[in-house]
């Protein structure tokens, strides 16, 4: 019975359950898990961008010097706020009460009880709508003309602080999944090395009976391309663990100095289906990558033995 099941069954160059096999798929698995994890968060820091710059972009704050008494600096800010209440393109106008106004300022000065006797102007969000949006230019310069001692900011600074964070960050992640690519090619030459010479006496064989080169190569180019299949489900499973229970961790985290950071950088740490399915590419791309490099890998090693 066993003698004719292999007789009849193909056995494979490179035996999947080797030592090279298995060694092989859990450090591809390793890359492919850091892979996700960095993609993973350009992902996140990506999504976190767009709804900062959303929120950012839909509101703008006027600011009303503190000059003159308090109660004069109340009554040209209610004046104000009837102003852009009856503004077009204006959804909503919120005076800010001077306790609101000292909470923005905490994390800089903290809580001190000389907080409410500084000169805080008082501030007003403004709710814009971002489908017919102001504009800003004219908006300044009337509300500079009738009301002298106040400011408009429509957060362009921050917006482009915005981009310019997260794009580096953006960028330094593409950089380190550049880098992981580069080292999983290079364990995979190393690997396809490695198992052309533990194989050597079948691959003169397959030689001396005539099989191609490119007939060597595909086999080869299956078993890494079965190799990377599994490595990349095995390290994106465990990315997508990691960020599945990150909510868990960020609430665990909660009241901790860095959790307002934290909170800033990736928001509640949930991912939508989008994100886990860009962990689903991550799959393709280390299969790509192990079939790929294994193809021409071979081809160069087969072609400098041969010579």
């Amino acid at each position: 019975m066993s003698k004719r099941r292999s007789s009849s069954g193909k056995a494979p160059i490179v035996p999947p359950g080797s030592v090279t096999g298995r060694a092989l798929i859990w450090v591809i698995a390793i890359m492919g898990f850091l892979f996700s994890l960095t993609a993973g968060a350009v992902y996140m820091i990506d999504d976190s961008r767009r709804a900062w710059l959303s929120d950012v972009s839909s509101e703008i704050t006027v600011e009303v010097k503190p000059e003159g008494t308090r109660q004069e600096v109340d009554n040209l800010a209610r004046q104000i706020t009837d102003f852009l209440t009856g503004q077009n393109s204006v959804r909503d106008v919120q005076l800010l009460t001077e306790e609101q106004s000292a909470e923005l300022i905490e994390p800089w000065l903290g809580q001190i009880s000389a907080i409410a006797e500084l000169p805080i102007p008082r501030l007003i969000a403004v709710q814009l709508d971002v489908n017919d949006p102001p504009d800003i230019t004219s908006l300044r310069a009337v509300l500079r003309n009738k009301f002298p001692t106040a400011a408009l900011d429509d957060h362009r600074a921050w917006q482009q602080q915005i981009r310019r964070v997260t794009g580096s960050l953006a960028l330094a992640g593409i950089a380190v999944m550049l880098l992981m690519a580069a080292a999983t090619v290079g364990i995979i030459v190393s690997a396809a090395r490695s198992a052309i010479a533990s194989n050597k006496e079948i691959v003169e064989v397959l030689n001396f009976v005539g099989a191609e080169e490119k007939f060597i190569a595909r086999q080869f180019e299956l078993h890494f391309l079965k190799v990377g299949i599994k490595a990349g489900v095995v390290g994106a499973v465990g990315a997508g663990l990691v960020f599945f229970t990150l909510p868990i961790i960020t609430d665990i985290l909660s009241g901790a100095a860095t959790d307002t950071e934290i909170r800033r950088l990736i928001g509640t740490g949930r991912m939508d289906m989008f994100g886990y399915f860009s962990l689903l590419l991550v799959v393709v791309i280390i299969a790509a990558i192990c079939s790929l490099t294994s193809r021409y890998g071979v081809r160069r090693i087969l072609n400098a033995q041969n010579q």
